[in-house]
């Protein structure tokens, strides 16, 4: 099966290759700024610590929590930015086709994002998920991990270009997003395992998280 890398490099050459060169530049200054944000990670939570307990509602409307996910074994958590976000929609549905692996091994897999349950139930049936997709709004549960990300001003009449409105998908005006990452979390509660890169063009590769779940 194909890599995820270079079906997310695909999209960004297609972006690039079809938008006005302004467009690409603001695109493109924005991840920088994501980037030197984060260039100190010292805020982001590390291997070893406790991950926050949270309760969250799914996309089709019941509470999912920490607690009741461990309790059934290690759990996998993946933080996404929206169902607008061409490069999480194939991130997701790269786990999705890995979840019978992920699941064989005792690991229940969850995406987070901060999009209202109505948005979140709209990217588990695009693409066709058979996981709880979670709400976490005002990027609540993300903020404690330290990894949310204000976006430049600028990005958003280009985003409402098109066709997506953070504000009413998200419910608030913040404008946040979290740095896509995902988390390895033992039975323990404890922190196995983390990817976090700034620049939301790179996702973990799925086989990369099943050589983790391996080491549990």
């Amino acid at each position: 099966m194909a890599t995820l890398a270079p079906q997310l490099q695909e999209i960004y050459n297609n972006f690039a290759a079809n938008v006005p060169a302004e467009v690409k530049n603001t695109v493109d200054t924005a991840r920088l700024d994501a980037s030197t944000k984060f260039a100190n990670t010292d805020g982001v939570i590390k291997v070893g610590a406790a991950f926050p307990a949270f309760t969250l509602p799914s996309a089709t409307g019941e509470n999912v929590s920490s607690s009741e996910l461990l309790n059934k074994g290690a759990l996998l958590i993946t933080f996404y930015r929206g169902n607008w976000c061409p490069f999480c929609n194939l991130a997701l549905r790269a786990f999705q086709q890995k979840l019978e692996d992920i699941h064989a091994k005792g690991v229940e897999f969850v995406a987070i994002s901060p999009e209202l349950p109505d948005s979140s139930l709209s990217t588990k049936e695009k693409n066709e998920l058979k996981f709880p997709v979670l709400s976490d709004a005002g990027n609540k549960l993300a903020r404690e991990l330290g990894i949310v990300w204000k976006q430049p001003a600028e990005l958003k009449p280009l985003l409402k270009q098109f066709g997506n409105d953070l504000e009413k998908q998200n419910g608030d005006d913040s404008f946040e997003v979290p740095i896509p990452a995902t988390f390895l979390v033992g039975k323990d509660g404890v922190v196995k395992n983390v990817y976090f890169e700034p620049d939301y063009r790179k996702r973990v590769e799925p086989a990369t998280a099943l050589e983790w779940i391996e080491k549990l």
